[in-house]
């Protein structure tokens, strides 16, 4: 939003207008989203609002464009409205003409913004009253500033498309390890200022060996997805949580902001539902929580060791319910087993995090 706000504040002062606006076609549904407004604005106008938006049929010469297709044929161009231009010449001009002398703009420039060879929004430059109107020049160079929009709006989402990838395990299109480790850091900051809970469902899914083994993994990669969409499912319970795979057979979910109980109550939810998935062998899941009494938390690396051992003893014991960090203490075995270093390497597998 920050590239789109300042590629509309470049083009109102290069073009000498008044205000300006970048808008997004939403093909999908017909409809032009205002994305950001700038300079003077006029009642009802806001520099980012939530809800401006403009259906297609008050555009009726712009549906070719939005197909890919310039009604005159060619490269889309700019277009010039003015304030004193008839109002009759249909809903597209009217509606136009109609706005300039609503918000007492004289003039105002229309330019095209094209991506990928099909149309993604506009780009809007208005006068105000008394500025000289706009002219052809102005069109031509609106046409230019609109493809050097269009040039920087494809390299933000070749961007954020790298960062999504860094981001996101491929095969489930959950979130990864990098995302969950940012993502705690965060969490556990606000824990430490503000007191708020945060929680980590650690999963372990049982059976993928033997299902890789016996059946293939093809049939193993389709038991991850499906893990993968129980989780999400049970992760929907606690809004603004974050579902991960970890990678291998290793799942997590991040929740903040929720009371341990209600963390608790999903994590049984998924020992549940992961019992009808119809391959594997069930799931060993782990809890631990800010809101437990686990000691204090002033990393997320203690958070993610509690967790992992309190799956790493679900696992153990073969439970089909979670294990809860903190229940029991100041004797719980897994505070102790998360906390003391094990006395042999293969009393436990080595826990997660930087040491």
């Amino acid at each position: 939003m920050e590239a789109v706000a300042a590629a509309a504040t470049s083009a109102r002062v290069a073009l000498g207008g008044s205000m300006s606006a970048v808008s997004r076609w939403e093909r999908d549904r017909g409809r032009l989203r205002v994305l950001v407004n700038d300079g003077e604005l006029a009642e009802g106008e806001e520099p980012q609002p939530r809800n401006e938006v403009y259906s297609v049929a008050d555009f009726p010469e712009i549906v070719e464009f939005l197909h890919g297709r310039w009604t005159e044929g060619g490269e889309p161009h700019a277009w010039v409205e003015t304030a004193d231009g008839p109002a009759d010449e249909g809903a597209y001009c009217h509606q136009r003409v109609a706005a300039l002398r609503r918000r007492g703009r004289s003039s105002c420039v229309v330019a095209p913004i094209l991506l990928h060879g099909l149309a993604w929004g506009e780009l809007y430059v208005a006068r105000a009253g008394g500025q000289p109107v706009f002219d052809k020049a102005d069109a031509e160079f609106a046409t230019v500033l609109a493809a050097l929009i269009a040039a920087g709006i494809a390299q933000t989402e070749r961007l954020a498309e790298v960062r999504r990838l860094a981001f996101t395990d491929p095969l489930t299109g959950l979130a990864n390890r990098r995302a969950v480790d940012a993502r705690l850091e965060a969490a556990i900051e606000r824990h430490r200022e503000e007191g708020t809970a945060v929680s980590l469902v650690v999963c372990d899914l049982n059976g993928l060996k033997r299902v890789n083994d016996e059946l293939g993994h093809a049939v193993g990669d389709r038991l991850l997805v499906g893990f993968g969409s129980v989780l999400s499912l049970c992760g929907a319970e606690l809004p603004e949580s974050l579902v991960a795979r970890l990678g291998g057979d290793e799942f997590c979910l991040l929740a903040v902001g929720h009371k341990a109980a209600e963390v608790v109550r999903a994590a049984e939810e998924l020992c549940d539902r992961a019992k009808w998935l119809g391959l594997g062998d069930g799931v060993a899941v782990g809890v631990a929580s800010t809101d437990a009494d686990i000691g204090p938390v002033t990393s997320g690396r203690r958070l993610f060791r509690l967790a992992d051992a309190a799956q790493y003893r679900a696992k153990a014991l073969r439970s089909d319910r979670p294990v809860v960090a903190g229940v029991g203490a100041p004797e719980d075995p897994v505070v102790r087993l998360a906390d003391e270093p094990p006395a042999r390497e293969n009393e436990r597998r080595r826990f997660r995090g930087r040491d």
